[in-house]
């Protein structure tokens, strides 16, 4: 089964999430499908806390992939901060 979730990078403390769609069946380091876009919790001034590309993951929901709890939330984010643009 294919999925959408997060893969944790960074350093000790300073966390950095790649959002990814992967095999279910891969390490969370290991090999993946493609990267959709990154997470930065830690993220202060103005840097770019969230950027995920909406209409990947949308083709890639359509196609059967099942995102995580978390990428959902971080999902419904992006889409609410994209609609405040314009």
């Amino acid at each position: 089964m294919v999925t959408i979730r997060l893969s944790r990078g960074g350093s000790k403390k300073r966390p950095f999430y790649s959002i990814l769609v992967a095999d279910q069946r891969r390490s969370t380091r290991g090999r993946y499908i493609e990267r959709i876009g990154f997470f930065n919790p830690v993220a202060c001034g103005n840097e770019e806390k969230l950027r995920l590309n909406t209409e990947r993951c949308e083709h890639w929901v359509e196609l059967g992939a099942e995102p995580s709890d978390r990428v959902k939330q971080l999902y419904k984010q992006a889409k609410s901060a994209a609609t405040a643009k314009h």
